[in-house]
């Protein structure tokens, strides 16, 4: 059939592939240093007396590893592919898109260089010096060349939901590594806040916690705003309520930052500010969590049959469960127990492995056979085998995590008559360690997932071939 005056669009796949295989490659890493320092807390030993791979030093690559390395690349890959699909456009630039790729590794591997030797700014997932924040920068403003050049290049008149999401995410994050990062070197690897005191403490949770409400959420709500009315075969369940999640949701995180600095020196209303926008903030995280599950109306016997949709419905119900989580332990009578405990850590591995991890491995097991021109992946018995392993390691780990820091919250604050402690530390640290160990259990069953990824991904990859989609001008979305 011929298209007068008109031409077919050759996506560019290529970049999106590369993300896509280092998705995998670095959410292994990533979740296999996890488990070393998880096994280190319940055997210190085994750091070997090297001071590179102590605690201190492998704790900040894992989360950086995690984020931005396996989340990053994720977020990369799919923005790319889906920003092309629903604009029906090709990348704005390829030259820079590649530039993405090839800067953002690099990033990576100058955090797992840096990172170990100690060298930190000390800013919880801001850790990096600043010669390497400049080089985020400029790949940043890279991605949002190609991001926005594409849209504003669209065929199509309609902006799709996802777009909205992934574009606030791009702004927000740029905004936020700017100010949080402003710093004065004193050195090639050596620099000093530009904030003191409790203003640099406000300043980094603004960007703490918006890096996990725009990195982590925002952005992963685009992902699946797409992937899973493609996978489910169905439309998104209601588009009103998505645009509504989207602006009530992207209004309200910014505000809630405060709540991981109660009973410090912030301002006790700046405290309060952040309580109450957590709370509110439950709103629209469940309006989000209910209309990607509802998508499913209709369809539900296809959890039955579907791995690929199982990783995505469960990642919203860990979603669901975080989001609810979250506001409650903003609240300051909450907060008084959980604080400086292991139900943090709970909650944080709730919404990183059963949101983040699970959605993004969803989308990837989506993506991967169609870029390399096969109708499903090598092996569908391993995803399935990989969902279980994942989910069962989730829970494992969060449960041990929700009693372990109950009950340290309770030790820490129970008192005799007379008004001593009951208990000193060290004895809420080894009630603790059971807990550390079913914790690294579950750490091993969900990195024994991501293994299984990578060799069904492999297969998947050498048995394909690369392609590159062309479609029609006024195909539907690919």
């Amino acid at each position: 059939m011929a298209f007068p005056n008109q031409s077919a669009t050759v996506y560019n796949d290529t970049v999106v592939r590369q993300f896509a295989i280092m998705t995998v490659v670095w959410g292994v890493v990533g979740m296999l240093v996890g488990v070393i320092i998880a096994a280190q807390l319940a055997w210190p030993e085994l750091n070997l007396g090297i001071p590179w791979l102590t605690y201190g030093r492998l704790r900040p690559l894992h989360t950086n590893a995690v984020i931005f390395a396996f989340g990053g690349c994720a977020l990369f890959a799919t923005v790319y592919y889906v920003v092309q699909r629903t604009c029906q456009v090709r990348l704005f630039s390829d030259k820079l898109a590649a530039f993405t790729f090839w800067g953002w590794q690099l990033v990576i591997l100058l955090a797992a260089i840096t990172l170990p030797l100690g060298y930190t700014t000390g800013k919880e997932y801001a850790e990096l010096e600043w010669p390497i924040d400049i080089l985020i920068t400029l790949i940043w403003v890279a991605y949002a060349v190609v991001f926005f050049g594409t849209v504003g290049t669209r065929k199509v008149k309609h902006i799709y939901v996802a777009n909205w999401f992934f574009g606030a995410f791009i702004i927000a994050v740029a905004i936020l590594h700017i100010v949080n990062s402003a710093e004065i070197p004193a050195g090639p690897m050596k620099s000093y806040s530009a904030y003191a005191g409790v203003q640099d403490a406000m300043v980094q949770w603004w960007y703490g916690h918006n890096a996990v409400g725009f990195f982590l959420t925002a952005a992963f709500l685009g992902m699946m705003y797409y992937f899973v009315p493609k996978q489910a075969g169905r439309p998104v369940y209601s588009y009103r309520l998505s645009i509504v999640h989207f602006w009530a949701l992207i209004f309200t995180y910014m505000w809630a930052g405060p709540h991981h600095l109660h009973y410090t020196a912030l301002p006790d209303w700046t405290q309060s500010v952040g309580m109450v926008f957590s709370l509110i903030l439950l709103a629209p995280s469940w309006g989000g969590m209910i209309n990607g599950v509802m998508t499913l109306s209709g369809a539900w016997h296809k959890l039955r049959d579907d791995p690929i949709l199982r990783f995505l419905i469960v990642s919203l119900s860990f979603y669901g469960m975080s989001t609810f989580e979250g506001p409650m332990m903003s609240i300051k009578t909450v907060n008084a127990l959980s604080h400086y405990t292991d139900w943090t850590v709970g909650h944080v591995h709730s919404g990183a492995l059963g949101w983040v991890g699970l959605v993004s491995m969803g989308s990837m097991y989506y993506l991967i056979p169609r870029l390399f021109g096969q109708k499903q992946m090598f092996s569908v018995k391993a995803i399935e085998v990989h969902f279980w392993t994942a989910t069962i390691g989730i829970v494992i780990y969060i449960a041990a995590m929700w009693i372990a820091g109950v009950m340290q919250g309770l030790m820490w604050r129970a008192i005799n008559a007379d008004g001593t402690l009951t208990y000193t530390f060290v004895e809420s640290v080894k009630a603790t360690y059971p807990f550390y160990v079913l914790r690294l259990l579950g750490g091993t069953l969900y990195l024994s997932g991501m293994i299984i990824m990578l060799w069904n991904t492999l297969k998947t990859a050498t048995a394909g071939r690369a392609v590159d989609i062309t479609v029609p001008p006024v195909a539907a979305h690919a």
